[in-house]
This record gives structure tokens, C-alpha cells and sequence, in this order.
């Protein structure tokens, strides 16, 4: 008996145990739908009770939870501020649909904005649906950047912060953008758009820090992951890229006074059938800059053009002067176990500036095979002295002064 009777009020503490535990979770835990549990059907328009939803689960002192549930939601578009009072998750589970490009489209850069945040999280499974495929070569020149359209999610001086199991859907411009944030990681997430689809940068990293991208999927038509001026301590990691133009720095220089580049690490990756592979860019006549410590390792190339790019000459469009060197300085770069087929004979390419060569570069275990027709597989290299180890295919370039 005083076996059974000890084993009863085991049993009745780990009871009254969870049942406090759950108590205290409902009481410190709010939660805010924004169908207004059920009164807004799939594919009415949820942007007014989006934004009440929002600014209420924001001034919460307790964690609170945004739900966005099973369905398809129309969204004009959003700008959700912080700061706010307490944790706050965005749990986007259903559908949520851009307005397309007619005649009523009044412009704008922006569809959804995440702004001045402390321990945000998006989750839910869902997608952020930006229908771009009416827009894509309709709407702008083939040569020219089309910033008037809308970017699908940004992250503006967001911090401490995760992004997980989300897609975004066939964004009009870039899919996301990453301006100004902090120790803010993506992960498990799915970025997809046409290869054609012109400038639908999968994730394009500015003026931030310790951001990392790790274990996503992303096919677009342009830069898989792009970083841009003032990222420092940037991590891209067992990301599978393709289609695409690739994972790029850059491009750099441009513009006056942009900070420096600085701690880039791109590694257990896999491009497919990509425009580029790894590749460092400035603009040729450029503005001063500086980008170090960028390393790359441990990349798998599965057809891709140019796996192996350093482009001090990077020019589209040929708006620019290329016979003025960058004044971009790069250093500290590291190829590393990179392996695989290249589309292109022209595998490896170093061109850096005559004004200011490329410094501290590295290579070793470089594997890679043309995968044409014709021709045979070579390096190039300008304004570079690279040191090489190990695996030299295709056979170290010879370097070129000019």
C-alpha cells in the first residue's frame, strides 16, 4: 500500500505540475488571427485586420503570435513596425497574394516590410506570393534595373531574429531584402521564380551583420544570395542555388562612401545550372572600397558557367567606362575544395584591378571539369597573384599585368 499510495501523489504533482505549466503559458501567451477567428474568408483582402492585428500583438507584454491561417489571403501590402514590447512570431500558414500589375498599380518598392524588431520569427509553412509572372519583361527595359517594383519581404534593422519554413513565390523585384539587421538567420526556406525572371535576387544582404542563410532552396533569375556594401561576419550555408546568376559579393563601388565588405563565408553549397558560381564584383571606375575575408569552400558545381569569378570589370549593360580600373580593393580570398562540371571552357577567373590587385588570394583543391562539346577547360588570371595548393583543375593561371 505505501508503494501505491507513493506512486498516486507522483502522479497527482506531475499532474497539478502541468496543468500550472500550461496555465502559465496561456496567461503569458497571446495569440491573434487575423481572419478574426473565421470571419474573413479565403481571398478577401486582409490588410486592414493584418495591420490591427499587428499593432495589438505588438504593444503585448507577453509573447505573442500573429497567425495567417490555412487559405489564400489577398494583401495590398504591409509595413509592420517595432519596436515592440515582447517577442513576436508572424505565423504565415495559408497563402498571401500581391496585388498584380494593372492599371490601378500605383508603384512602390515594397509589398511586405519587416521594420525595427527585436526577436521576431516568422514560421508557418506558407508563402508569400508576389504573382510577378505577368510583370517580368513587360513593365521595364530588358537592360535596365527596375527598382519601381515591389521587393517581396524586407527586413529593415530587424535583430535577434529567425526565418524558417517559409517560401517566396515569383516576387516582381528582388524576393527578399536585408537592410541594417543584426544576428538575423534564414533557414529551411524556399525562394522560387522563373530563370527568366530579371532582377529576382533570392535573399540581397546590405549594411548588416551576422546574418546567415542555411539549409534553403533557392531558384530565381538572378543572384541566389547577393551581399552587398557594409555586411560584415555573413554566412551562406548548405544552400542549393540554381537556377540563377549564382551567390555573388557585389556588385561594390558604385556609390560613394559605401562601407566595407567584410567577413563573408560561403560554404557546403550546390549550384546547378547557374549563370556564375562564387564570384567577388565592382564596377570598373569605381568609387573606393574595400572588401575582405571572403572565403569560399566546399562547393559542389553542377554545370555552372564561370564556377570560379573574380570580375573587377563587372559592367552590364556597358554603362560604364571599363578602361578605368576599380578602385575597389579586395583581399584575403580563399577558393577552396571546389569540385564539379563547369558550362563554360572558361572556368576560373581572376580579373582584378590594375589599379588596385587583388591581395592574399588563395586556391587550393580546385576540381572541375568543361562539360561542352569543345574546347578545353583553362583559368584566367589579371592583377593576381594567387598561391595554389593541392588539386589544380583546371592548371593554375598565369598571371597578366595591365
Amino acid at each position: 500500500m505505501g508503494l501505491m499510495k507513493l506512486l498516486v501523489n507522483i502522479i497527482v504533482i506531475a499532474l497539478f505540475l502541468l496543468m500550472s505549466s500550461n496555465i502559465a503559458k496561456s496567461q503569458v501567451y497571446r495569440l491573434f488571427d487575423v481572419t478574426n477567428n473565421g470571419t474573413i474568408l479565403p481571398n478577401d483582402d486582409i490588410t486592414q485586420s493584418l495591420l490591427e492585428g499587428w499593432t495589438d500583438a505588438c504593444s503585448s507584454t507577453s509573447p505573442s503570435k500573429v497567425v495567417v491561417p490555412k487559405g489564400i489571403f489577398k494583401l495590398s501590402g504591409a509595413t509592420l513596425q517595432g519596436p515592440c514590447n515582447a517577442p513576436i512570431e508572424f505565423s504565415l500558414q495559408g497563402i498571401l497574394q500581391a496585388p498584380p500589375i494593372d492599371d490601378n498599380f500605383k508603384g512602390g518598392d515594397t509589398w511586405i516590410a519587416f521594420e525595427y524588431i527585436d526577436f521576431l520569427t516568422i514560421s508557418g509553412g506558407g508563402i508569400f506570393d508576389g504573382q510577378g509572372k505577368n510583370t517580368w519583361g513587360k513593365e521595364c527595359a530588358e537592360n535596365e534595373y527596375c527598382g519601381n517594383l515591389p521587393i517581396n519581404i524586407r527586413f529593415n534593422f530587424v535583430t535577434n531574429s529567425i526565418v524558417q519554413e517559409v517560401t517566396s513565390l515569383d516576387s516582381k523585384q528582388f524576393h527578399v531584402n536585408v537592410l541594417g539587421c543584426k544576428n538575423l538567420t534564414f533557414q529551411h526556406v524556399k525562394i522560387i521564380a522563373a530563370e527568366d525572371s530579371p532582377n529576382t535576387d533570392g535573399i540581397h544582404i546590405g549594411r548588416s551583420t551576422d546574418v546567415k542563410v542555411l539549409d534553403s532552396n533557392i531558384e530565381t533569375g538572378d543572384d541566389c544570395v547577393s551581399i552587398g556594401e557594409g555586411s560584415e561576419r555573413i554566412t551562406v550555408a548548405k544552400v542549393t542555388c540554381g537556377p540563377g546568376h549564382g551567390i555573388s559579393i557585389g556588385s561594390l563601388g558604385k556609390y560613394p562612401n559605401e562601407d566595407r565588405v567584410n567577413g563573408v563565408t560561403v560554404r557546403n553549397c550546390v549550384l546547378k545550372n547557374t549563370q556564375n558560381g562564387v564570384r567577388i564584383k565592382t564596377w570598373p571606375n569605381s568609387h573606393e572600397g574595400m572588401a575582405s575575408e571572403l572565403h569560399f569552400e566546399d562547393i559542389i558545381m553542377e554545370d555552372v558557367g564561370n564556377p570560379v569569378l573574380i570580375d573587377q570589370e563587372y559592367c552590364p549593360w556597358n554603362q560604364c567606362d571599363s578602361k578605368i580600373p576599380s578602385r575597389v580593393q579586395i583581399s584575403d580570398v580563399s577558393f577552396k575544395n571546389i569540385r564539379g562540371t563547369s558550362s563554360t571552357a572558361l572556368a576560373v577567373k581572376l580579373v582584378c584591378s590594375s589599379g588596385h590587385p587583388c591581395r592574399n588570394v588563395e586556391m587550393e583543391d580546385i576540381d572541375l571539369k568543361y562539360s561542352g562539346e569543345e574546347g578545353q577547360i583553362t583559368s584566367e588570371c589579371k592583377n593576381v597573384e594567387p598561391t595554389v595548393s593541392g588539386i589544380q583543375n583546371p592548371p593554375a593561371c598565369l598571371t597578366t599585368t595591365t
